[in-house]
């Protein structure tokens, strides 16, 4: 149980159905679809849904999802890629390039074609109750008569103003006289609220065929994109094999590869060869193990995470229980390990996480993301899709498994979690953050595990990550683990914006529901 002394909140507890997601209109009204018929798949797109619309810094119909699930008529764990892939016809003299020479994440080059939709319409259509109609109806309801702007929303609205302000576009509908919105005012999305009525109606072909592809590709073209009307009408999204490993006794499963759910479960492998449950979930040697275990799963992810269509991805060395021991002898409690290549990639923080469990117990852990906040930036005059960057994230050196090439999926940094006991779902979980997301479904995971903490305690948990060579903490931590740290070697800094978000459902043994919602966002967990 939590300290009642120090401001939190309390787990929520259902018996029927439960949602937990970063928005409380998202939560109430997925939950409200469940308790009219819907099951847990109609609920995650519909929560989905809303947030494209209330937190649109964060996702959009413009972006990709992932997808791990429990389907309870399967009895099996199964997992989408709703990735969207480059565009056919590349012309690398013409890619626009940042200052570090990856591609301008503000440009047209850097947007792939997106996948949500397709994702979100394949569900539906292989695992709903509902039709979509009903599914984005409330969606489709607060893009057109409103929605009020919640306070983390409207502190990352402010800070990514500047942003705001290079797409004419964008700036007419996300900006009010060159301001912010601010929390507590009403901001309307109405030709955004069209699409999705067109999406409600034709499914995956209102956005990948007809007018509204039309208006992407034309925004497209005109900022110099050579995207075209077949890479959006042939894009097709497909069920994967998911990946999973054991961490003392729990079955974790993740989505494969080109996605980075294989570096939690190398964070988890390593972190498995030492006995955490010794230390107290706050101590130096905790922080400390963690930040290792992930400077050297990240190596690995620099090094090999790509599409596997396109090359070679050592999955099955990467997570052999041997390879871990071997990984693990590299870290001493005495001084950092040192000399590793990590490679800098762009960073960026913005995704949404939901987690649903339904009374027949199907478990969706759904992702949806625009990559960074605001995506790129550039909106769509007549559909009002706000495009994400992912393409950002593509590596312009062509020896690296995740170059930049045609018809390629880049590497993806959001990764839906699901973990099983004795073969049965227990926690759909996800920790929202970029490149955090790996780091802190193992920091959650361990929580739970390790430290016997309910979900919402393993949310709330101050939060630490090794990146780029600089140990960043929540302002939380006390100076002794902060001195003992820097003694050994980690070069330390303090982040402004804490790390990432998170939601997750617990299945008690007794079949009771327990959810939590990180306190980091504006979200809650209700059920039934």
């Amino acid at each position: 149980m939590r300290n009642l002394h120090i401001p939190s909140r309390s787990p929520a507890y259902a018996k029927n159905a439960m949602v937990a997601s970063s928005h409380p209109d998202a939560t109430k009204i997925a939950l409200n679809i469940m308790e009219k018929g819907g099951n847990a798949f109609d609920a995650a797109i519909c929560a989905a849904a809303i947030l494209s619309v209330v937190e649109a810094h964060s996702t959009g119909i413009g972006g990709d999802c992932f997808c791990i699930f429990y389907s309870y008529k399967d009895n099996k764990v199964k997992a989408l890629n709703g990735s969207g892939k480059s565009l056919s016809n590349i012309d690398y003299n013409s890619v626009k390039k940042a200052e570090n020479n990856t591609i301008d994440p503000y440009s047209a080059d850097a947007v792939t074609i997106p996948g949500a939709v397709a994702a979100w319409s394949k569900i539906n259509q292989d695992y709903g109750n509902l039709s979509l109609k009903e599914i984005l109806s409330p969606a489709i309801d607060l893009a057109e008569n409103g929605y009020i702007v919640a306070d983390v929303i409207a502190d990352m609205w402010k800070r990514e103003t500047e942003k705001l302000k290079k797409d004419k576009d964008c700036k007419e509908l996300f900006l009010k006289v060159d301001e912010p919105y601010q929390a507590g005012e009403i901001h309307y999305q109405p030709m955004l609220a069209k699409t999705l009525r067109e999406i409600s109606v034709s499914g995956k072909s209102g956005f990948y065929d007809g007018w509204v592809a039309e208006d992407i590709v034309k925004k497209l073209k005109s900022l110099g994109g050579r995207h075209t009307l077949k890479d959006f009408s042939s894009l097709n999204i497909e069920y994967v094999d998911p990946i999973f490993s054991d961490y003392r006794g729990y079955d974790v499963y993740e989505c494969p590869p080109n996605g980075q759910g294989i570096v939690a479960l190398m964070i988890l492998n390593i972190l498995e060869q030492f006995d955490l449950s010794s230390f107290g979930p706050d101590d130096f040697e905790r922080v400390h193990l963690e930040a290792e275990a992930t400077k050297i799963a990240f190596h690995h992810r620099n090094k090999y995470l790509g599409d596997p269509k396109f090359s070679n991805v050592p999955v099955e060395k990467l997570l052999s229980k041997d390879y871990a021991k071997k990984l693990s002898k590299m870290i001493s409690f005495k001084e950092t390990v040192n000399n590793l290549n990590i490679l800098p990639l762009d960073n960026h923080k913005d995704t949404v996480y939901i987690s649903v469990v339904d009374k027949d117990r199907n478990c969706v852990s759904f992702i949806n993301s625009i990559f960074q906040p605001f995506g790129s930036g550039i909106v769509c005059p007549n559909s009002g899709v706000l495009l994400h960057n992912r393409g950002a994230s593509f590596n312009l050196n062509k020896k690296h498994p995740n170059f930049y090439e045609p018809n390629k999926r880049p590497m993806h940094t959001i990764i839906p979690g699901l973990l099983l006991k004795s073969n049965k779902p227990i926690i759909p979980f996800g920790v929202m953050g970029a490149h955090y997301q790996p780091v802190g479904q193992s920091h959650f995971l361990t929580n739970v595990i390790d430290f016997n903490m309910d979900v919402q305690l393993a949310l709330d948990h101050k939060r630490s990550f090794f990146y780029d060579g600089v140990l960043s903490l929540e302002n939380t931590f006390n100076s002794n683990i902060i001195d003992k740290l820097a003694k050994i070697g980690h070069k330390i800094d303090f982040v402004d914006i804490p790390h990432g978000g998170g939601q997750a459902i617990m299945i008690k043994s007794n079949n009771v529901l327990v959810g939590g919602s990180d306190p980091r966002k504006d979200g809650i967990a209700l059920g039934y």
